[in-house]
């Protein structure tokens, strides 16, 4: 059985107090719960800081283009739908310049396990203003404010009908660790919005800020009604509500495809007549 020492990966170069740290030792614990193996993972990353987590862990690991972090993840889950995908990006990789692939991912229904950094900023890059920045928050290239609106990725997930909605507090790891545990065991998409504080850039959404507002959604509310799922999406402010928001039953994108139904490609028998005779239908 998988052990936390077996997914040691190299030293994290976060910054001290950073949220990623709690994130990656919250993943850990989580994985070695659910006895997943290492070799049983793929864990897919864009750029940022958040997409440094796949250095810090012993799997399989993709780490590769920013906001092209979910392309990857599906192309892999095709390949091999026995293979757990979890993507790690953070606010401005996944919801700025992969906001599109986002969108086509939850359309889908790809059974991928989405566990977003959101610290509010761009970290990587030094403290620009990100899409969930909110409104009026001065930043290094937004002196006078963000102009912005900030993106609610929650209500928007909710909006598009995404199989698994959460949202999670890096500083409440207990908690964060149940979410992620019940990300993985869905079947099809899940996306884990993880509230970040960034300490070094962000001098507004700090530990303090969120630990004032993020409040447990209660155990008798209802993830699978959509309307109060979108409403308690769109609390934000004095209020903000964590745990399983939305969720539904949809038949996954892998399990639409005939070609791996039954086996999985990686899995099949490759014939070279095939692809020849595929060709010369061409000529």
């Amino acid at each position: 059985m998988a052990t936390i020492e077996d997914y040691e990966g190299q030293v994290p170069a976060w910054c001290p107090g950073c949220g990623n740290f709690s994130i990656l030792q919250t993943l850990k614990n989580a994985l070695v719960e659910l006895k997943i193996e290492p070799h049983q993972l793929t864990i897919v990353s864009g750029i940022g800081q958040a997409g440094k987590l796949p250095h810090y862990l012993k799997c399989n690991t993709f780490n590769g283009l920013h906001g092209r972090t979910l392309p990857v993840a599906t192309g892999i889950r095709l390949a091999n739908h026995e293979m757990l995908v979890i993507a790690v990006a953070g606010d401005g990789d996944c919801y700025g310049e992969g906001g599109n692939h986002l969108l086509h991912a939850i359309r889908r229904n790809i059974n991928v396990k989405l566990f977003v950094h959101n610290n509010q900023i761009y970290g990587l890059t030094k403290g620009q203003a990100s899409p969930t920045t909110l409104e009026g928050t001065i930043t290094k290239t937004q002196p006078f404010g963000s102009l912005s609106e900030a993106l609610n990725p929650v209500a928007m997930a909710v909006a598009l009908d995404c199989s698994f909605v959460a949202r999670g507090y890096a500083g409440d790891r207990d908690f964060l660790k149940e979410l992620m545990k019940e990300a993985i065991r869905h079947k099809g998409f899940a996306l884990l919005d993880i509230l970040q504080p960034c300490v070094t850039f962000n001098k507004v959404n700090t530990y303090q800020w969120y630990q004032e507002r993020v409040y447990h959604i209660e155990d008798d509310y209802d993830p699978y009604d959509r309307v109060e799922a979108f409403k308690r999406a769109l609390e934000w402010g004095e209020r903000i509500p964590t745990g399983i928001i939305f969720r539904n039953r949809r038949e996954t994108y892998e399990e639409k495809i005939p070609v791996i139904r039954e086996k999985p490609l990686v899995k099949q028998r490759f014939s070279v007549d095939i692809v020849k005779k595929e060709v010369e239908a061409f000529k």
